[in-house]
């Protein structure tokens, strides 16, 4: 403020000369400013010229006083850099720094953590939901803080920064899906017999519906409507039902499970991974049944597959299900270790698979 001012008042002083002697004020300015340039080279005689803040003031005063097609040659400084020394003047002038506040306080660690967080969590959220979700928490902050916070951190503000995986995409559509397939067994005296399996992917249940040596479309649609009845209340949840294209699976098939509002998903021609749960659990049952037993025929086979249902439905641990079974719900309450408790021994299938339990 003080050198804006004594910037003005010397202006003021130097004008006056302008109005009384016109013809030569141009040359008297000249002169001063000859002058003032011999002194500062005076002082500096070794090493380059340094204007002080009070040389900048005395030549941007007299350059008003001196027309600007001279100030090349009367001014040892190009004319721009005279304009940018009366802008940082003119900036000094109108500068209110010193009167402003503290400002606004920076934003709190832990609610860019939050931000991130729930960022991350969410995909689909942009920064205006985030922004609710936060003022619901609690935590008033505007969208544009939250904008900047999403930015510093390299994430997308927009929604739908990321797709979900495959995984969370299967897991929310696992309640509402069923599958089947056929599974082959081939017996002691080398003829095959099929099976028709169907597996809820939520729960994991296998459901192993007939077994016949000749399959045929009106076979395969008595076994689904065999399902419908044995699933009773549960169909009303499934939306779903994943196939492949096998001849067998006419329009009567299809009727059964749309008639229970069930759509029927046709997979790829040879692609099985597009039913990959109904082929792991095919895999399963040769793994741990079939490969190590000698299937007499179909009675055989329908008894070995009906008890090993049994067996993968209410007892073998699932990882897919936090090592729950498919008919349990909730994992039994922790063994005091303090007692020393035997575990008790089922033989199933004549010993081909043991369960364990604790006597109550």
């Amino acid at each position: 403020m003080i050198v804006s001012l004594v910037y003005q008042v010397t202006r003021r002083l130097l004008s006056a000369p302008a109005v009384l002697l016109r013809r030569d004020t141009a040359k008297d300015a000249e002169l001063l400013v000859l002058r003032h340039e011999n002194a500062v080279l005076r002082r500096q005689l070794q090493g380059p010229i340094r204007y002080e803040p009070a040389n900048r003031l005395w030549l941007a005063a007299l350059s008003s006083l001196i027309p600007r097609r001279r100030w090349a040659k009367v001014f040892p400084i190009t004319p721009s850099t005279l304009l940018a020394w009366h802008r940082k003047l003119v900036a000094f002038r109108w500068n209110y720094s010193e009167r402003r506040g503290p400002g606004r306080p920076p934003t709190k660690v832990a609610i860019k953590k939050l931000v991130l967080r729930l960022a991350r969590e969410n995909s689909r959220w942009g920064h205006r939901r985030i922004q609710g979700e936060l003022a619901r928490l609690g935590h008033p902050i505007a969208a544009s803080t939250v904008w900047q916070i999403l930015h510093a951190a390299g994430i997308d503000p927009a929604p739908r920064r990321s797709g979900p995986t495959w995984r969370e995409f299967l897991s929310a559509q696992a309640t509402a899906v069923i599958a089947c397939d056929f599974l082959h067994i081939d017996t002691v005296g080398l003829h095959r017999l099929y099976a028709l399996v169907f597996l809820e992917h939520h729960t994991r249940r296998l459901h192993v519906a007939g077994v016949t040596a000749h399959p045929t479309a009106a076979w395969a649609t008595q076994q689904a409507r065999n399902l419908a009845i044995s699933l009773g209340m549960r169909v009303d949840s499934l939306r779903f039902l994943i196939r492949d294209r096998d001849s067998k699976y006419t329009d009567a098939f299809d009727a059964v499970f749309q008639a229970e509002d069930i759509e029927i998903i046709k997979t790829p021609v040879r692609a099985p991974k597009a039913n990959a749960h109904c082929e792991r659990v095919i895999g399963t049952l040769r793994r741990e049944v079939l490969d190590h037993m000698l299937i007499l025929g179909k009675a055989h086979a329908s008894q070995v597959l009906a008890e090993y249902q049994r067996h993968y439905n209410a007892h073998r641990p699932h990882r897919a299900r936090d090592q729950l079974p498919p008919q349990v719900h909730e994992q039994p309450p922790p063994i005091d270790a303090t007692v020393s408790r035997r575990p008790l021994r089922s033989r199933v299938l004549g010993g081909l698979i043991n369960e364990y339990r604790y006597a109550a």
